[in-house]
């Protein structure tokens, strides 16, 4: 049995997509990031840099694992799935989900605190973390325009992590225009019963409704203040 710690966040529902993907029971435990629950001991023990999401693996002597790109290695590698057993395929997926962790989701994380959260409105710094996940956004359409997925022809971990920041786009206000091969492999994924079901773990506020936003805007406000 696998715990997970998590919130709505791309982050976490990396972890979840992945848990339900590969079939694996799971126990979730929802941490509210607005009221500082992630950094509260309890969970420091889990995961001491205070960030979601985490897992303990309880079948493994209650290991725990912290960083969303070391969760999903971890649980490809112990369940044999969604990862090549070659060294070749197994680089092109680590590459693909590095380009995530080291470039996407930073920019893109810059871009929706600059454009959403930030108390004061810096025009130059949102258009440069905006222009910057664009251009990351350009390298996955050039990639998907030959290839199925973006290890070749199979899904895998480097998908769920990419399409978890890539689906948040409108959010860091990213369009996505003129990427067509990008929105087919979005939409195609999204389709996947799985990641219907790792979405829902926690389910997010729909944020198109103006209520939802506005509460949702406050949390991550506060959040930058801790």
């Amino acid at each position: 049995m696998i715990t997970l710690y998590t919130a709505a966040t791309p982050n976490g529902y990396k972890a979840s997509i992945a848990l339900e993907e590969m079939g694996v029971p799971y126990e979730l435990k929802v941490l509210s990031l607005s009221d500082g629950e992630q950094k509260k001991d309890a969970y420091l023990k889990v995961n001491p840099n205070g960030r979601i999401p985490a897992i303990v693996d309880h079948e493994n002597g209650d290991f725990a694992v912290f960083e969303s790109g070391a969760i999903l290695v971890y649980l490809a590698e112990k369940y044999g799935k969604l990862m090549p057993q070659d060294a070749k395929g197994r680089s092109v997926v680590m590459q693909w989900l590095m380009f995530q962790m080291g470039g996407v989701g930073p920019m893109q994380g810059q871009a929706n605190v600059f454009y959403r959260y930030f108390p004061e409105k810096i025009p130059a710094v949102i258009e440069r973390y905006q222009n910057e996940t664009r251009r990351l956004y350009g390298v996955l359409d050039k990639r998907l325009q030959t290839s199925s997925y973006l290890a070749g022809e199979d899904y895998s971990i480097a998908d769920i992590a990419n399409w978890c920041w890539v689906r948040a786009h409108a959010w860091a206000g990213v369009e996505l225009d003129g990427l067509d091969a990008l929105k087919a492999w979005l939409d195609k994924i999204g389709k996947r019963e799985a990641v219907k079901a790792g979405l829902n773990k926690p389910s997010r506020p729909d944020l198109g409704q103006k209520d939802a936003s506005e509460k949702f805007v406050k949390a991550a406000q506060q959040m930058l203040q801790r």
